[in-house]
């Protein structure tokens, strides 16, 4: 007998959803009153994370207003030349708007808007965020410049005449990209170990007062997607509060999960498809299932009460995620 450790039998079940989905999977789940019971997969490996880099955003614009640094009311005016490009909120806008730095943060965290988030961004600053992520024991999470770097490194990298084109290599499933396209030292990136704590310290009123705390649970749990992780948990009396991001063959969501009894889960999946194809029902689906199958094998692969048995699609169809 080979003195080689065998993996977890859970373990190998998410790696075979993985491989079934045609995806590469990153993933730490774990208890929150427990951290160390954990499910994990490569759960300390930097990974791309697109709009997920908007979670360490919020919680570093609400350690500020904690601090005095940054006035939530503050009235910040879009402009066209304000826009980033992105498919949701202000990122569409035609004409001059104008908000508070606090609703530009909920429009960023519900709807995912690229445009709200970087004016928070030019706002609170690079530097902050990063400072805030070593304060919170979370030094490998990054953000460089958010979208709006990112997206101008990929014209670079690609070496498109536009960002337009380089989106367009970027879905081109016969064209081969530089491997800097998808490498985490020149994007906003994370570790699933990273965003779990992140998640954990606003779950329990660790990464800023109790008061920003609660609002940035209450934003994440109007999120409106809910095929990725909301999908392995159809119910009404489970709630998932996340954060998706999407770049190019790259899905994610680091979310909780509080289940009708009580219990809380961190929940992070990162995918990579093996195909940029912007419809991968399957791929979007398998979070929510990998989650599932590792809340599960915690809880002592007992089905509680509010937990009835997975059946994929049973969740009402919502609009699709950036």
């Amino acid at each position: 007998m080979s003195g080689t450790r065998r993996e977890p039998d859970v373990r190998r079940r998410i790696r075979d959803m993985f491989d079934d989905a045609g995806v590469r999977g990153w993933l730490h789940v774990a208890d929150l009153r427990r951290p160390t019971a954990c499910v994990t997969i490569d759960p300390d490996e930097p990974v791309p994370v697109g709009s997920v880099y908007k979670v360490p955003l919020m919680v570093t614009f609400c350690r500020l207003v904690d601090s005095g640094a940054v006035d939530p009311r503050q009235r910040v005016t879009l402009g066209a030349a304000d826009r980033i490009p992105g498919p949701t909120g202000t990122s569409l806008f035609r004409d001059e708007v104008s908000m508070s730095l606090r609703d530009l943060v909920v429009l960023m965290m519900t709807i995912s808007d690229n445009t709200a988030a970087h004016a928070v961004l030019c706002r609170v600053g690079t530097a902050a965020v990063e400072a805030a992520c070593r304060s919170l024991g979370v030094p490998d999470t990054h953000i460089h410049g958010g979208a709006a770097t990112n997206f101008e490194r990929l014209v670079t990298e690609t070496g498109a005449e536009s960002l337009s084109a380089a989106m367009r290599h970027l879905a081109d499933n016969d064209t081969t990209l530089p491997t800097a396209v998808y490498d985490p030292a020149y994007k906003a990136s994370a570790t699933p170990a990273g965003m779990a704590r992140l998640l954990r310290a606003i779950w329990t009123d660790q990464a800023a007062s109790a008061e920003s705390c609660a609002f940035m649970r209450d934003i994440m749990g109007k999120q409106p997607w809910g095929h990725r992780l909301a999908s392995g948990f159809p119910y009404d009396d489970v709630t998932v509060s996340g954060k998706t991001g999407t770049f190019g063959s790259m899905r994610h969501e680091a979310g909780v999960v509080e289940l009708a009894d009580g219990s809380t889960y961190t929940a992070v999946v990162f995918t990579q498809a093996a195909r940029a194809d912007s419809r991968l029902p399957r791929a979007d689906a398998v979070i929510g299932a990998a989650a599932r199958t590792a809340v599960e094998e915690l809880r002592g692969n007992e089905e509680p009460e509010g937990l009835p048995e997975f059946t994929a699609g049973a969740r009402e169809a919502r609009p699709r995620p950036r």
